[in-house]
């Protein structure tokens, strides 16, 4: 099994945001590891700031969600930790309820789909200190999310995507999971599930019921189109600007893996057409992309990522263990 408390926070003013995940990671037999993961994306540099901590200590603390090697907790209201150069004390609120992604509800009872996802505080709002190598970042009124995930496997290639600080509507949010799963050894058509909230108005996105959505993806960014109910679609492109992009490797607990892109201070766009309307929102930096592919030998195997993928075209983050090994 794996299991993810994560969050994001962008500067409203500047290029300038924050990926924490903590995650426990379990093969059969073997015992749990937690994983501190920080990314600092920051345009004035030329590639983001990565770095990740495995350890064999892992807990559920009192009133929290969960704390690894004793240097990094999350729970309702709070983040707290360390990792490599990165230090980090926030307080997030939510004025919104939580999204479940997937409806109807039962599918977080069933066996498929194998990844379970919601978002815990769609609309959260942080504040606190990031320091980073002795440069100390004060986050005042930051947008973002906060989310959780848990499974038994990744799907076989997903996009993650998220939008904030829309100049148009600043308390705007965009949260879209979209996922193409093996099914008796085949692949299912893009699945997609969220939400998109404007004006205090929450629109299901996606869904079984859903048309298909169309989706064109590489690691330069993505255009997907969506449709909802009473003839509602959704439009969203995202683009990576050069230098932006976070490169990481995920484990799969049966033992494969996956090369995952994350971009989380891009450039989003989102055209809402309801009733023959047509409105847009826009972000210079406030979208979150996250691309998950297999790795190319593995790809030719299983028949995910195409060849002309390898390395979707980021490096890799560092990392140091202190436990079992987890990528």
């Amino acid at each position: 099994m794996y299991e993810s408390f994560y969050l994001r926070a962008v500067s409203p003013h500047e290029p300038l945001g924050v990926w924490i995940r903590n995650t426990v990671h379990k093969r059969p037999g073997d015992a749990p590891a937690g994983s501190v993961w920080c990314t600092v994306f920051d345009a004035r540099r030329p590639a983001p700031y990565m770095h990740k901590l495995t350890s064999s200590q892992l807990e559920a603390p009192a009133g929290g969600w969960i704390e690894v090697a004793g240097r990094s907790r999350l729970g309702p209201g709070v983040a707290e930790g360390s990792c490599g150069e990165a230090r980090w004390e926030l307080r997030f609120a939510s004025p919104e309820p939580p999204l479940a992604h997937l409806q109807p509800s039962l599918l977080y009872r069933t066996p498929l789909p194998r990844t379970k996802l919601s978002t815990v505080a769609p609309a959260a709002r942080f504040e606190g200190t990031l320091e980073l190598a002795g440069e100390k970042i004060e986050l005042r009124d930051w947008p973002g999310m906060v989310g959780h995930n848990w499974g038994s496997e990744h799907a076989e290639r997903w996009i993650w995507l998220h939008g904030t600080a829309f100049a148009e509507q600043p308390s705007a949010w965009l949260d879209i999971a979209l996922a193409r799963i093996r099914i008796g050894g085949r692949l299912t058509p893009w699945i997609a599930t969220g939400a998109l909230s404007v004006a205090g108005r929450r629109l299901r996105l996606g869904g079984l019921r859903a048309g298909r959505a169309r989706v064109s993806e590489s690691p330069a960014g993505c255009s997907v189109e969506l449709a909802a109910a009473h003839g509602l679609r959704v439009r969203v492109r995202a683009a990576v600007p050069g230098g932006s992009a976070a490169g990481w490797r995920y484990a799969d607990p049966d033992g494969g893996e996956h090369d995952v892109l994350n971009c989380s201070i891009a450039p989003i766009e989102v055209e809402l057409v309801e009733q023959g309307e047509r409105r847009m929102l826009s972000s210079a930096h406030g979208g979150a992309y996250e691309l998950g592919v297999r790795p190319p030998g593995e790809a030719d195997d299983r028949g995910g990522a195409q060849p002309g993928e390898a390395g979707l075209g980021v490096r890799l983050a560092p990392f140091e263990d202190g436990g079992p090994p987890e990528r």
